[in-house]
């Protein structure tokens, strides 16, 4: 681990196991320029919470509903990432779509990894087993996954990385999506973290 590494707040909703990913690539000492310092989950039974707990992480839970509105919501979670002094923010299966006012306050400083490869099956309703089926029904031969800046636009930002990935005969959404993970998304997104990281720290 560099001296003074950027500290990285990663947002989850489900099972985590793209935060996991980054945990394993931390340990192994591929992640160097930043470090995990936080998990913000909106829903508190998220098995992701498990993960950052068992790997020394500290937690936080902000949910929807309790805040009332998005507005309260997106502040809230902001207001948890500045006293934290976070400088990085990774999406990984974070279900809520973020407003132009939040994103706008974290210019080149939020990523995203989405499981095909941008501009295709991306967007508003492209998400999670949906983008896999998209692809599957379209008939494409090869599919892949993306690291992304965030914007305002769903999946609209700067591409950081890619990473295509074989159809095969016989896939079904399901098992797409385990290879989509364990080839493509797995890899990418500790390696875009560094990369991001590390050019954060060299402005």
């Amino acid at each position: 681990m560099s001296q003074n590494p950027i500290k990285i707040a990663v947002l989850v909703s489900g099972g985590g196991t793209n935060l996991q990913a980054l945990i394993d690539a931390q340990k192994a000492g591929k992640i160097t320029d930043g470090v995990l310092s936080l998990v913000i989950s909106n829903k508190s039974d998220a098995y992701a919470l498990t993960r950052a707990k068992s790997a020394g992480i500290p937690t936080a839970v902000v949910k929807k509903k309790e805040c009332g509105t998005r507005e309260a919501f997106e502040a809230k979670i902001r207001e948890i990432l500045d006293e934290n002094g976070i400088g990085l923010i990774v999406l990984a299966g974070f279900m809520c779509i973020l407003s132009e006012s939040f994103t706008g306050a974290y210019p080149k400083r939020i990523l995203n990894v989405h499981p095909s490869l941008i501009p295709s099956f991306c967007g508003e309703g492209f998400y999670g087993l949906h983008v896999h089926e998209a692809a599957l029904a379209y008939g494409v031969k090869v599919t892949g996954a993306t690291v992304h800046f965030v914007n305002e636009i769903p999946d609209g930002g700067e591409i950081i990385l890619q990473k295509a990935v074989e159809i095969k005969d016989g896939d079904t959404p399901e098992i797409l999506q385990k290879r989509v993970m364990e080839e493509a998304e797995w890899i990418l997104l500790p390696a875009a973290v560094q990369k991001v990281c590390a050019d954060m720290r060299q402005k």
